[in-house]
């Protein structure tokens, strides 16, 4: 096992991924390369540097700090960042920040520790994400084992981009496996998420043929993946799959947008907008008639 892992993010108090109080650990790396990814910081294995623009106080702190000469507002001198963290340590605003700094196992678990009696009380528990957390295998592997040891149930959001022993090797060890699905379509998927979907269904089947707590999570994205002959193969299959337990639809949101800008991306601007309330009913509705518990969000 590997004792240490890059995390961007541990989020305190999650209710959206699984059941009860949750403490959700994001990883970062990811293979895939949705462009509605709304952790677009989680994709790089990497770490990064972030900058809200609207908090900075043009102060010269981060520049006075930079041992690099490198930290300021002017595109070359970001070019040439190094990541040391030195300007967002500074940055009195927290208009900097850096996305993704190394922890160790011993790291998370003593955060995971201070909300422990939140998880009893409300079943809940810690969910590891991303990114796409099987990009640190051994990582994840080593904090499932170190969650179990201490009693803390566990969960992974995965999109399943993973050899398949390696995958239900981690798998096997969470308690909860939620499974991001976006397209049936082989081309499709490809198109928009960059990689073949084979992978992503291969290994759902094996999942299912060996896990017994699995929920469905499909982000839906107007004009991408809502149309009624996806879905429908969606649901037959989550419907024919052992050990799903219920289907989580994901409404858009465009987080990805405001977040690209702050590591300096450019993003094409979208006229997308999040489904109505009606809409995701009635997305709910070919689920439901295929005999899956589903719900909206989660």
């Amino acid at each position: 096992m590997i004792d240490r892992g890059i995390v961007f993010n541990i989020q305190k108090y999650s209710i959206s991924d699984g059941p009860g109080i949750r403490t959700t650990v994001f990883l970062k790396g990811c293979p895939a390369s949705c462009w509605w990814c709304h952790n677009p910081e989680s994709q790089a294995p990497a770490p990064e540097m972030t900058l809200v623009e609207g908090r900075c106080l043009s102060c010269g702190e981060c520049a006075r700090a930079c041992p690099h000469g490198t930290a300021g507002r002017g595109q070359g001198r970001e070019a040439a960042c190094l990541i040391c963290g030195r300007c967002a340590d500074a940055c009195p605003t927290g208009a900097r920040r850096l996305a993704g700094t190394e922890m160790t196992v011993a790291d998370v678990l003593a955060a995971l520790l201070k909300d422990r009696i939140f998880y009893e009380e409300s079943g809940g528990g810690a969910t590891f994400s991303g990114g796409e957390p099987l990009c640190q295998p051994g990582f994840l592997k080593a904090l499932l084992a170190g969650c179990r040891e201490r009693g803390i149930r566990t969960a992974v959001d995965t999109g399943g981009f993973a050899p398949r022993d390696q995958f239900l090797e981690v798998a096997t060890a969470a308690d909860l496996i939620l499974y991001d699905l976006k397209l049936m379509d082989a081309e499709r998927h490809r198109a928009v998420v960059g990689l073949d979907n084979r992978m992503v269904l291969d290994n759902l089947a094996a999942l299912g043929a060996v896990h017994d707590t699995i929920w469905i999570r499909i982000p839906i994205i107007p004009g991408v993946n809502d149309d009624r002959a996806n879905l429908e193969a969606t649901a037959a299959l989550a419907a024919r799959t052992p050990g799903v337990r219920q289907v989580n639809l994901l409404p858009y949101h465009r987080t990805w947008h405001g977040k690209l800008r702050q590591l300096g991306r450019a993003g094409a601007d979208d006229a997308i907008a999040t489904p109505s309330r009606e809409r995701m009913e009635e997305l709910v509705r070919i689920f439901r008639a295929a005999g899956l518990t589903t719900i909206i969000g989660g």
